[in-house]
């Protein structure tokens, strides 16, 4: 089954895919992206991710895409790629001029993506649980905006790969705990579970929001609160919630075990429902 690439309405392998130089989510990080994955073919709560890659256009003034192209360019590449577990990854740049740091008016955007197999996370990491630390959250002020500026994101996951940890969390100079470096963060203390609200200082992750509807509808308490680093450590469980991540329980922060310093219950049981309903074909 082919890796492929759709480039403004062609699909080719990927090797052969590039995009000008002067393209401007490449020289200025002007552009917005999302990463939709597949289960037995069918993709999990695409409009959900289009409603989000439309909003973060807005937010960058870019011009509007219709929903019913990039729905075509994903049918297509699925078709042509045949893969039952898949990732696409959609980026959306502003388009391709000389570089100016002013805008140039009226250029056509940049369309890109890919399809390749969804890269499980290891089932031991799902068993026993994974490792983190804390960064100081250096990204921009919008980070409830998905644009491809993932610069401090990619050095904060080095430097926890360095530290011979999974990944990091992300925490503000007041010590609020925001989120990893490329999901959202539930901790559990006692029956509560709480999560960081929605501000400009996280992305509203699509699987977050799935949690939270699944707390809801197995009557898990579930609060939207800021909470500092002490309760992180304090907590009885703390799991990260993606795309591909699902749900991922830490057992280890700083080097500080979390609970019992095993996979906890509340975790387990948000991972199987996740699960669950997109096994079950509830999908869009």
């Amino acid at each position: 089954m082919p890796e492929l690439a759709y480039v403004n309405g062609t699909i080719m392998p990927i090797e052969q895919a590039m995009v000008p130089i002067e393209d401007r989510g490449y020289q200025f990080g002007d552009g917005v992206y999302e990463f939709v994955a597949s289960y037995q073919g069918r993709w999990f709560m695409l409009d959900a991710h289009l409603d989000r890659l439309e909003r973060s256009m807005r937010e960058l003034a870019f011009d509007t895409i219709p929903r019913s192209e990039i729905k075509v360019a994903i049918r297509d590449l699925s078709e042509r790629s045949g893969y039952p577990r898949a990732g696409i990854y959609i980026q959306i740049s502003r388009g391709v001029a000389p570089r100016n740091h002013a805008i140039t008016p009226d250029i056509p955007p940049q369309i890109i993506m890919t399809i390749r197999p969804v890269k499980e996370i290891p089932e031991e990491m799902r068993n026993n649980g994974a490792t983190a630390i804390t960064v100081h959250d250096t990204r921009w002020g919008r980070c409830d905006t998905k644009t491809v500026q993932l610069l401090a994101n990619s050095l904060a996951k080095q430097n926890a790969l360095d530290s011979d940890c999974d990944d990091a969390i992300f925490v503000s100079d007041q010590g609020i705990v925001r989120e990893g470096t490329s999901s959202n963060l539930f901790i559990v203390t006692g029956d509560q579970l709480t999560t960081h609200p929605l501000t400009n200082s996280i992305l509203p992750g699509i699987t977050r929001k799935v949690v939270l509807d699944l707390c809801k509808t197995a009557n898990l308490d579930v609060k939207e609160s800021f909470f500092k680093t002490e309760a992180l450590y304090g907590a009885d469980e703390v799991f990260l919630t993606g795309t591909v991540t699902e749900v991922l329980p830490l057992v280890c922060v700083d080097q500080k075990p979390i609970g019992n310093g095993k996979v906890g219950p509340v975790s387990r049981r948000i991972y199987t429902l996740l699960h669950k309903k997109a096994m079950a074909g509830e999908l869009e």
